[in-house]
C-alpha cells in the first residue's frame, strides 16, 4: 500500500488544481485565499499530549499549562509514569486531562509505525486512547503525517465553509459533508485547507461593522 501524502506547498498547490477540475466551486475560495500554510507539526507522544492539554481551553489558557508541564519536566512518559496525579494537577491539569494522558502513556504507540498505515488503521489505533477521538485523529493525519485526502468532517468550521460554497440551506452533518464530498478524493486535505482558509475570511467578514 502507498501513503499518499502532501509534503510541500508546491505539492498542495498541484493538489488544489486537481481539486477545482473536480469541483469548480474552489475556484473562487482559492482566489481569496491563495495557497493555505501546510501547519505541520512533527507528531508524537509530544503533540498528542499538547492537543490533550488544549482541549476546551483557550490558548492562552492551554499555553500556561503547557509552559507548567515543560517546568515541570512533566512532558515525557518516563516522567509523567513516574509522577503522583497531584503532582499534575499542580500543574493545571484536570482529573479527566490526567486520564487522558496516561492512557495515552499505557497505549505505548509505535508513531514511526503510524506513518506506514492506511489512513483508516491510525484512526482505529489512536482512538483506542481515552480522550482521543475522531477529530484529533484526522487532526494527526492532516498535520502531523501529512495525509492527502483527509476531510475533517467533524470539524464545525469546515462544515459551516462548505455550507458556504455549497449553497446549502442548513449546516450539514458529518455524515452528509462525507456523502457529498466523496468525488473530492484524492484531494480532500487541499479541501480541508481550504475551507479552513475561507472559513477565516468569513469570520473576518462578518466582524468588519457595515
Amino acid at each position: 500500500m502507498t501513503v499518499q501524502t502532501i509534503k510541500t506547498l508546491t505539492e498542495l498547490k498541484a493538489h488544489i488544481t486537481s481539486l477545482i477540475a473536480i469541483e469548480p466551486r474552489f475556484a473562487p475560495i482559492h482566489e481569496q485565499v491563495g495557497v493555505p500554510s501546510l501547519r505541520r507539526n512533527t507528531g508524537g507522544f509530544d503533540q498528542l499530549m499538547r492537543t490533550m492539554v488544549g482541549q476546551q481551553l483557550s490558548v492562552a489558557a492551554a499555553s500556561s499549562i503547557w509552559n507548567r508541564l515543560v517546568d515541570a519536566d512533566l512532558t515525557s512518559p518516563k516522567t509523567i509514569s513516574q509522577a503522583e496525579d497531584d503532582d499534575l494537577r499542580a500543574q493545571g491539569l484536570s482529573r479527566q486531562k490526567i486520564r487522558y494522558i496516561r492512557s495515552l502513556i499505557e497505549h505505548d504507540i509505535d508513531f514511526i509505525a503510524l506513518e506506514a498505515m492506511s489512513d483508516d488503521e491510525v484512526i482505529e489505533t489512536l482512538t483506542q486512547v481515552i480522550g482521543i477521538g475522531r477529530w484529533t485523529a484526522q487532526m494527526y493525519l492532516l498535520f502531523s503525517l501529512g495525509r492527502a485526502d483527509i476531510l475533517a468532517v467533524d470539524d464545525l468550521a469546515i462544515r459551516v465553509a462548505a455550507m458556504e460554497m455549497l449553497g446549502l440551506a442548513e449546516r450539514p452533518t458529518p455524515k452528509q459533508l462525507k456523502l457529498a464530498t466523496q468525488d473530492w478524493s484524492p484531494y480532500r486535505s487541499a479541501a480541508s485547507l481550504l475551507l479552513w482558509s475561507y472559513y477565516g475570511k468569513m469570520r473576518d467578514r462578518l466582524a468588519v461593522p457595515g
